[in-house]
């Protein structure tokens, strides 16, 4: 029994050395070849010459994408009133035609001159171009009228007190104010 006692504490010893040798062994299968200083430096360029090349097409690609920016800018300033003036051509030939008619009857060419306005407020609606023409006594408002003088009325001070010409709006922004006279404070 002694024996077997011994064996089985040997192997414990032989196990206790076993890591040990273990842990050696995996350190030395760890650790990679230990390279020349001019594989490194290969390496490296190699590195080097990956990285500039993609420096360089990221770099093209960032000029090629500020490039089409600007040509599709110039190309929306250069177009962006056609879809507007597409709609300003019937105006366009309803006046010409106005012009070649003999004007005999006047009240015949006003109907013609009230159709065509028609149409030309038409294609301003399509271009979201709105008229500006506050009512008489309406309240001023300096984002969209202009005050060219204020006269001593009746109304309420700081109100329309008549229309000298219409203003637009575009899209909400202002093309022109509406130019009109305020009552005067009392």
């Amino acid at each position: 029994m002694t024996q077997e006692n011994q064996n089985p504490s040997s192997e414990q010893e032989n196990s206790a050395v076993d890591p040990a040798t273990n842990s050696a062994k995996e350190t030395a299968a760890e650790t990679p070849l230990v390279k020349t200083p001019e594989q490194e430096i290969a390496e490296l360029n190699q590195k080097i010459g990956e990285l500039q090349d993609n420096f360089l097409r990221a770099k093209a690609e960032g000029e090629n994408i500020r490039r089409r920016a600007v040509e599709d800018i110039a190309k929306a300033h250069k177009f962006a009133i056609e879809s507007f003036a597409e709609h300003l051509v019937p105006v366009t030939d309803s006046l010409y035609a106005a012009l070649s008619t003999d004007a005999s009857d006047a009240k015949a060419f006003k109907e013609g001159l009230e159709i065509t306005l028609k149409q030309l407020l038409s294609a301003f609606e399509k271009g979201r171009m709105t008229e500006i023409n506050p009512a008489v006594g309406d309240k001023f408002d300096p984002h969209h009228h202009q005050a060219i003088a204020s006269v001593p009325s009746e109304q309420e001070s700081n109100t329309v007190v008549s229309v000298l010409q219409r203003g637009y709006t575009v899209a909400d922004r202002v093309l022109r104010p509406a130019l009109v006279t305020v009552s005067a404070p009392k």
